[in-house]
């Protein structure tokens, strides 16, 4: 079983077949991988061809011993779906492509995803990147999350969905680009070394507290 989660391939419903999906970084991909996502998806008789929260695009209903031929012909690499590990970083057009974006969260995103895709850590962890305030990329319930302000960079941690539901916590406005990726290492590190078990980093904010998170990250050196 460990074998077929370091080949991306989760167990399906029917306790026989399995989904893949492929890693997209920032969610861009191009016209040549998805013809052959369509051509693996024939060539294999996949029962669904399925865009997923991560803005990635999963092949559904592979067999077992089809998975290494289709990666093989996909010649892409798997997202992190599953496991306690950097799952996702959800990226919105930003100022590369929308009328609305303050920020250009599209390189931000790249930036962050060359990082930390797949990065061990205590649980899972996501991150959302929003080039402006309608947070296209749910910046506010994603453990960490970037909304593009015209000053620079609003900053929250702690988010998540599920059954019980969290908010992230605004730690920090207008943050210029250049300090973005030194105050989300900072927050990861926080997190990978003082998390209890398995805790989510939200949980983790609400058992030390709010303000001594703060403190610990020093915010003030990440302002301009």
């Amino acid at each position: 079983m460990k074998d077929l989660l370091d080949k991306g391939a989760v167990l399906q419903r029917d306790k026989e077949t399995y989904a893949i999906a492929p890693h997209v970084p920032a969610g861009l991909i191009t016209s040549d991988q998805l013809r052959k996502l369509a051509d693996v998806a024939d060539k294999y008789n996949v029962s669904a061809i399925k865009i997923t929260a991560a803005q990635r695009i999963a092949l559904v209903g592979l067999k077992e011993d089809d998975i290494d031929s289709v990666w093989n012909d996909l010649g892409m690499k798997p997202g992190a779906a599953i496991g306690l590990c950097v799952r996702s970083i959800k990226t919105c057009p930003g100022t590369t492509f929308c009328k609305r974006g303050f920020r250009d969260s599209v390189k931000m995103g790249l930036a962050l995803d060359d990082r930390y895709h797949g990065m061990n850590l205590p649980n899972k962890l996501k991150i959302g990147v929003s080039g402006c305030p309608n947070s296209c990329s749910d910046n506010h319930t994603r453990d960490i999350g970037l909304m593009g302000m015209p000053k620079g960079w609003t900053i929250f941690a702690g988010g998540k969905g599920g059954t019980m539901p969290r908010l992230g916590n605004r730690l920090i406005m207008n943050v210029p680009d250049d300090k973005v990726l030194e105050m989300v290492d900072k927050i990861v590190k926080v997190y990978a070394e003082n998390a209890s078990g398995k805790e989510r980093l939200g949980a983790y904010i609400d058992r030390v507290g709010l303000d001594e998170f703060k403190s610990i990250l020093n915010l003030d050196s990440f302002l301009q």
